[in-house]
């Protein structure tokens, strides 16, 4: 198997976990409800996953606009700050805005707009890609171009400094993902759902 034969079916995967896991077993009015202390709900961990894709790949890797910039009134998030989605505690002022039709297309259009890129990609183009390549591009400069300052998320910018263009499909597009993926699950359990 090719390297971006392997990549490409990752970043299918994920999709295809989240939607037998969260989508077919949580009903959408309820990917708000609060999971207590400490948790994120289901729409939070949805757009945050998202949202990082959205801007690494787009923003970062592609130097083009984020889906997101198209969506925010669509999503309801208009009044929320562009860096608003970005941490890992879950903001309750972006939650109870939260269009959750949208929020569902928004993370299968991200997605889709992954996938479509990645099978446009040859393996050397993915195997090229070094951390002096995604310097151009990357972290901070991409953030920066999509409208998210350094001074409202100094983590993020820190931790996408210097990477490799492959880290941003590995992590932000595959890995980063499937890790929420699963904080998804263990919520819907809380929530009473689990199938098992």
């Amino acid at each position: 198997m090719d390297l971006r034969s392997w990549i490409a079916g990752e970043h299918a995967a994920v999709l295809a976990r989240f939607e037998q896991s969260v989508v077919a077993g949580v009903p959408l009015e309820r990917w708000t409800d609060p999971v207590g202390a400490g948790g994120s709900s289901i729409g939070w961990l949805a757009f945050h996953t998202a949202f990082h894709e959205d801007l690494a790949v787009n923003a970062v890797l592609r130097r083009s606009t984020p889906l997101v910039h198209e969506r925010r009134a669509g999503l309801g998030l208009v009044a929320v700050p562009p860096a608003v989605g970005l941490g890992e505690a879950e903001d309750p002022t972006l939650t109870a805005v939260l269009d959750l039709d949208a929020l569902l297309a928004y993370v299968r259009d991200v997605h889709d707009a992954t996938a479509g890129w990645l099978a446009t990609l040859t393996d050397a183009e993915l195997d090229a890609a070094d951390a002096a390549d995604a310097a151009d591009a990357a972290g901070p400069a991409g953030l920066t171009r999509a409208g998210i300052d350094e001074a409202d998320v100094p983590w993020l910018h820190r931790m996408w400094d210097g990477k490799p263009a492959a880290w941003f499909v590995q992590w932000e597009a595959i890995g980063h993902r499937l890790n929420h993926l699963g904080e998804m699950v263990s919520v819907r359990n809380r929530l009473g759902l689990s199938p098992f």
